[in-house]
């Protein structure tokens, strides 16, 4: 055994006697290293004030009541897990005891090290008790913390007590607490936190000042978990890190965690993708489901369960995909009203559920959310959810194209569905929100095309682009024909769906009116969708583009440089087709010819 134990010893690694770690402290063995590591959440905690995440207004208030000396002598600090509510009291207790060679006083400059800021931190210092209401839930307890209260200071300037889930006393402990908190003692401080401010007396909140933590906004989560990537050596993916910040749902401990677990996904040294996070995190391909919820959309139930079933194969579960539809629904429906510049997450994806909430009406989108709330339920108790799924999106496909009890109301009174026959209950059964049965009679009077406002035009078909800027013409939307042509890159077109990049100084709403005026002219849904970048001209730039072309080309003719020669200053102020005037040929329709 002594040659056993010599030999390991004799094995154990040499280390500098001078390193030390981040926070200044003798750097322990690799071996100790290994066994002691520290998670992110602990290692990143904030230990100043501008260190707190999406809490600037709280920071704001306590920063103004310690410039002027108004300090209470209670604080509640309220918000979800995560957010910040016990370092905020590890970070209170600090500054009311904050003491350096040059300050005396409170304050919330907390960048230099006071007296006892080391002790605070570590959690044994005399004057600052922290403990947690659930284990000390009873009236003795509260007795006891209390006896000790009247006393003095050992050694700080105040006697802080951190209660953390304060709400997990007893009405008995709170009652006890009653008297002490309305009038403590001058040397005495409470900081209570809880994720439960609902169950804490009103008598208690009376007696403290409130502070709500909010939840930290996701870009702001990517910003702490980038400072993290880099101090720690980790490459992670852009996109992998929004994906922890939207799961965090507005938590920094969460994210944190999660980033932890994160990094070691890969090997050292190697990037962290967002596929392998995804997985991590049990979540479905983003851009399959936004190319799920599209299909849902336009009514294609066939699609839409091959796409569900390629995601429940690659490992996606089944109610997850409804929380993604359900978060989808939610986004194409503030994009519709506030713009995609509201949505966080990538531009593509964004404009693509733009797209979809300018493709149909706010009824429709609020009706899908009603259905989607429902089917998540359903998914989540049926023995199959792989099934509830499907049947989930049959009904949702097919309620895709139901009119609004309204809109169904109005084709009633205007003669559109017939007044009796199997297909006239149609509309009535699409007011009970798209079921089973009634939905495939009102969805043979929702496709229906519109009717025309001439009875002898033969119904619209477009085809190509030409088509469509042809009816456009025809229509007379002169304002709509401008901005398709100035504005509009086409990448795709196919009957029924456009792909285009919008040239820059595009209108917000264009692709909304479009969507308008072809579903009225045309009688079928469209689903316009605008992408980053890969389209071609518009014609406004095709037309520009030739006209410098032709330019430059008449500019390096021989006779007109000899001409520009002979005149200096001369400049050429417009270019006319002569042989096209000489000929008389007739203006383009769009032409104002009546004018002339």
């Amino acid at each position: 055994m002594a040659d056993e134990d010599l030999t390991l010893e004799d094995q154990a690694p040499e280390r500098d006697p001078n390193a030390v770690d981040m926070f200044g402290e003798p750097a322990k063995p690799a071996a100790d290293q290994s066994a002691a590591y520290t998670v992110i959440a602990r290692k990143y905690r904030p230990r100043t004030f501008e260190d707190l995440y999406g809490q600037e207004a709280m920071v704001r208030t306590l920063r103004n009541a310690f410039a002027t000396g108004r300090i209470a002598h209670a604080f509640m600090l309220t918000g979800v897990r995560g957010v910040g509510k016990t370092t905020t009291a590890r970070l209170l207790a600090r500054a009311l005891n904050y003491d350096t060679d040059t300050v005396h006083e409170p304050s919330l400059e907390l960048k230099d090290e006071g007296r006892h800021c080391k002790a605070i931190i570590e959690g044994r210092h005399m004057d600052v008790l922290e403990l947690d209401a659930a284990s000390r839930t009873g009236v003795a307890d509260m007795r006891e913390l209390l006896e000790g209260v009247r006393y003095a200071p050992v050694e700080a300037r105040y006697k802080v007590y951190i209660i953390d889930e304060v709400h997990m006393l007893s009405t008995g402990a709170f009652n006890a607490l009653l008297k002490t908190l309305e009038e403590p003692p001058p040397h005495a401080k409470f900081i209570f936190a809880t994720t439960e401010i609902r169950k804490v007396p009103v008598t208690i909140l009376s007696r403290t000042q409130r502070f709500d933590l909010r939840r930290v906004e996701p870009d702001v989560i990517i910003k702490n978990l980038e400072m993290i990537c880099e101090n720690e050596g980790a490459r992670v993916e852009q996109e992998g890190l929004m994906l922890i910040a939207r799961a965090a749902e507005g938590s920094v401990r969460d994210a944190q965690s999660m980033l932890d677990q994160a990094i070691v996904q890969a090997e050292p040294g190697q990037t962290v993708t967002a596929a392998a996070i995804r997985d991590m995190l049990g979540l479905a391909d983003r851009a399959q489901t936004i190319s799920l919820f599209e299909q849902v959309m336009r009514g294609e139930a066939g699609p839409a369960i091959e796409t569900f079933r390629t995601l429940y194969g690659y490992g996606a579960n089944p109610d997850q995909v409804m929380l993604d539809l359900l978060d989808h629904t939610h986004g194409a429906s503030v994009a519709k009203a506030i713009g995609p510049q509201a949505l966080v997450m990538p531009k593509e994806q964004a404009q693509r559920l733009a797209a979809v909430g300018a493709a149909v009406s706010a009824g429709t989108l609020s009706r899908l959310w009603q259905l989607l709330l429902k089917a998540y339920e359903e998914v989540r108790r049926a023995p199959d959810a792989a099934a509830a799924a499907d049947m989930a999106i049959i009904r949702m496909a097919y309620a895709a194209d139901l009119p609004g009890p309204e809109e169904a109301l109005k084709k009633l009174q205007s003669g559109d569905a017939p007044a009796s026959g199997p297909s006239g209950g149609g509309p009535q059964s699409s007011g009970g929100g798209g079921g089973g049965g009634g939905g495939g009679g009102a969805m043979a009077v929702a496709r229906r095309p519109m009717p025309q406002t001439s009875p002898a035009e033969p119904a619209v078909t477009l085809q190509t682009f030409e088509d469509m800027l042809a009816l456009i013409d025809r229509r007379r939307d002169v304002a709509l024909k401008l901005d398709v042509e100035r504005y509009i890159r086409p990448i795709s077109f196919r009957p029924g769906a456009i792909e285009y990049e919008p040239a820059p100084g595009a209108p917000n709403n264009l692709a909304q009116r479009l969507v308008g005026r072809l579903k009225e002219w045309t009688g079928e849904r469209w689903l316009i969708v605008a992408q980053g970048g890969g389209g071609a001209e518009s014609l406004w730039e095709k037309q520009k583009r030739e006209e410098r072309e032709v330019r430059a080309q008449i500019e390096q003719d021989p006779f007109v440089r000899s001409v520009m020669e002979a005149f200096p200053g001369a400049e050429i102020v417009g270019i006319r087709n002569v042989a096209q005037a000489e000929t008389g040929a007739e203006p383009a329709p769009d032409d104002d010819s009546d004018d002339e």
